[in-house]
C-alpha cells in the first residue's frame, strides 16, 4: 500500500521542488519513488566537497533533509498540512570524492503531528556512505 497522498509519485514531476533553492544549486534531483520510498541523487563535485576532495557532511545532510522533506511532505494533503524540518542527525561511514551519491528516503514513522525518517545515502557501488534519522513537523499550511 502507497504512503503517498497523491498515489506514487513520478520524479519528473517533482522538479518544482529543485528550483530555484539550494537544491538546484547543489544538482540534486529525485530519480525513483516506489510505494513507500524516494530517492534523490546528488553530485560529488566542486558545489559538494570539502577542501581535501571528499564529500562534505553539509552536502550529505543537505541531500537527507532534501528527499526527507519532499517525501513527507508528499504525504500530506498541501492544502491543509506542511511537513517542516524539526531535527537532523547524521553518520557519516565512508568518504566519496567523485561521481553521485544517492539518498533513499523511507518512513519509521507517520504520524498526525511528527514523522521519522529514515535515509541511507550509498556511494555509485552500493556501499553506505552517510545514514541519517530526520524528524518532520507536521504544521497547519497555513503557518508555513
Amino acid at each position: 500500500m502507497s504512503i503517498w497522498k497523491n498515489g506514487v509519485p513520478q520524479p519528473q514531476d517533482l522538479t518544482h521542488y529543485e528550483t530555484p533553492t539550494l537544491v538546484e544549486h547543489l544538482g540534486i534531483e529525485v530519480i525513483d519513488a516506489t510505494e513507500n520510498s524516494l530517492t534523490a541523487r546528488m553530485p560529488v563535485d566542486g558545489r559538494t566537497v570539502q577542501p581535501h576532495g571528499r564529500l562534505h557532511g553539509g552536502a550529505s545532510v543537505a541531500l537527507a533533509e532534501t528527499v526527507g522533506s519532499i517525501a513527507a511532505n508528499l504525504t500530506l494533503d498541501s492544502n491543509e498540512q506542511v511537513g517542516v524540518g524539526l531535527e537532523i542527525n547524521a553518520n557519516h561511514i565512508r568518504p566519496v570524492m567523485s561521481g553521485y551519491v544517492y539518498a533513499k528516503a523511507t518512513p519509521e514513522a507517520l504520524g498526525r503531528t511528527t514523522q521519522i525518517w529514515s535515509i541511507r545515502i550509498v556511494d555509485e557501488d552500493g556501499r553506505l556512505v552517510c545514514i541519517s534519522r530526520f524528524t518532520v513537523a507536521v504544521i497547519p499550511a497555513k503557518r508555513a
